[in-house]
This record gives C-alpha cells, structure tokens and sequence, in this order.
C-alpha cells in the first residue's frame, strides 16, 4: 500500500486504503458501531446512561481539522491499548512515534523517517544505573530535543535527539519490575529543566537534566497513571488508580486540592495545535495519519 494525499482522499480514496466496497457498511457505519461497542474502562459513580441524558448534543457545521496526509513510512506499534503518549508531535511538521523497540522521528516537511531511539540493545551510559536492553517503551515525552521514555519494568530513559548517545538510563522500581505509566519534561521555577517519571510502585519521581541527580520522591497511596505540571513549574496534578485528582506542590509533594471523579488531566501549553497526528497501530493498515487545522476558535467534537 502506498501513502494517501489529501488530493486522493477528495477525489474517492480512503484514507487507510480499507476496501470497505468488500465489506457489509461503511466506514461511517463502522465507526458508529465502533463507539457503541467500545469498552471505556471508566470508574463512574453513575450510570453512563443517565449522563448522556444531560449532556447537551453538540451542533456539527464544520470540520475542525482536514486530512492532508497518511503516510506508511512509519507504522506505530502499541503494546497495550491503555497505553498513552507514544505518539508525541512537537511542532506541526515534526511528530515522534514508538515503533517496536525504537523511536522514529517523521518529518512531514521532508516527508522522511528517522531513529532516533533504539532500544532493542544495550544502552551503555555513564550515568544511571547501567544498561538497559529490549526496553519496551510504555510512554514517552519530547520536549526542547530532549527525549524521556518510560518502559514496562520501570526504566527511564533520557536523550537528546539532536545528540549522539543516550544521555541518562536508569530502572526506577529496581527489581520490582513496576510500569513506568508517565513521564513529563518541564522547567522548575527556577528555568532549570527537570524529568518527572510515575511509576506503578506508587513514586513520582523528579530528575535534573544536569547530572541526572534524584531530586524528590513522592509517594502515593496508589499506582500514578497520570501526571502533568503547569507552565510555570508550580502545581502538579496526579492521578492514578483512585477517582481523585491530587494537586501538589511539584518541589515538596504537599497537597494543595483535591479534586473527585476525574477520569483525565492535562495543563494547556497555550499553543496553536496547527496539526493533528494519529498514529494507528494495526499489522495490515498501520500508519501515521495527518490533519491540519481549519478552524482557530472552535471546540473539537465531543463523543460520549
């Protein structure tokens, strides 16, 4: 299968080349049959019915983004489906992606693929604590060419993409062999960068980007799924196997609120959010797709 353009999708093809002429419905079909079927694993303290009775149905007039390109030149691959943040676009033409063992970078300027993580051999450090090798990678973060990944048996691993060599790799739960479900790259109040890493072993962990020093350790009652920290390097939102948000100080770990029944969480970095990059991880049509934006000032299309 070849890459589709805008242009063919207009003129009749599908974006994923899905021969849907062979089968019993539509794409539109399927994707309804698709959103009622699907499982969202959600903890609700009410019935999901009884929700959607109050939530007003939103008014369609117009796409918010337009598809502009899928490209098979990198094909993602997702371990687990409640995996996140294994696809990590920068800038509107810059996009990384897991793939296997490795990190690809697509450039859909250049309209090129290139590795720049490899993770299926030893990493040999000089700091952290030792090799690692064949690290499946469960979450990841790019940031000001600073790459961090997580992996299922607690690794972390740091790099720049724009340098030779991995920069920092470390196991985070020793021998535990406990997720690393979340990691965050951000600048502390003081304009140092730090690498925050959440674990299944109930830790957040902190890192400097200098000597990869460990600067705090936060425990918490449950396994963190989630974290993120506001642009100004203040406030930390944690969530994990509880139905409550934490709000914390991200230099003590003190809590601040507390808030119930979030089910996601995430500070907004204020930018324009020109495109949209999916990545789809399926043996025959995986592939990366693309979209640009149309509208500036408008809400995305909500499904319940």
């Amino acid at each position: 299968m070849n890459d589709t353009s805008a242009l063919e999708y207009r003129q009749g093809k599908d974006m994923q080349e899905i021969p849907w002429e062979r089968l019993n419905y539509s794409r539109d079909q399927y994707r309804q049959m698709r959103l009622k079927q699907y499982k969202n694993y959600q903890s609700l303290a009410r019935p999901r019915d009884a929700l959607a009775k109050e939530c007003q149905r939103a008014e369609t007039r117009d796409a918010f983004y337009d598809f502009h390109l899928n490209t098979r030149h990198v094909k993602p691959t997702i371990v687990h489906f409640q995996l996140r943040n294994l696809l990590w676009a920068t800038s509107k033409h810059d996009v990384y992606v897991t793939q296997n063992y490795s990190v690809m970078h697509w450039s859909s300027l250049l309209r090129r693929g290139k590795e720049v993580l490899n993770v299926a051999g030893p990493n040999q450090d000089m700091r952290g604590g030792g090799p690692l090798s064949r690290v499946q990678i469960s979450t990841m973060m790019v940031k000001d060419n600073l790459l961090a990944a997580g992996g299922f048996h607690g690794e972390l691993i740091c790099k720049y993409v724009d340098q030779p060599g991995v920069a920092f790799c470390t196991n985070l739960a020793g021998n535990k062999k406990s997720i690393t479900n979340a990691v965050e790259i951000y600048k502390s109040p003081n304009g140092s960068t730090r690498v925050m890493a959440a674990n299944n072993d109930c830790v957040v962990r902190t890192f400097d980007t200098e000597k990869y020093s460990l600067l705090t350790q936060f425990p918490f009652a449950w396994s963190v799924n989630n974290m993120s920290v506001s642009p100004d390097g203040k406030l930390l939102a944690v969530l994990g196997d509880s139905s409550d948000c934490l709000i914390a100080d991200s230099g003590s770990g003190k809590e601040i609120d507390l808030f119930g029944e979030i089910a996601g969480v995430s500070f907004s970095p204020d930018d324009g959010a020109e495109a949209l990059f999916v990545g789809v991880a399926d043996r025959t049509y995986g592939s990366l797709l693309e979209f640009r934006r149309r509208h500036r000032h408008a809400y995305l299309d909500c499904y319940l």
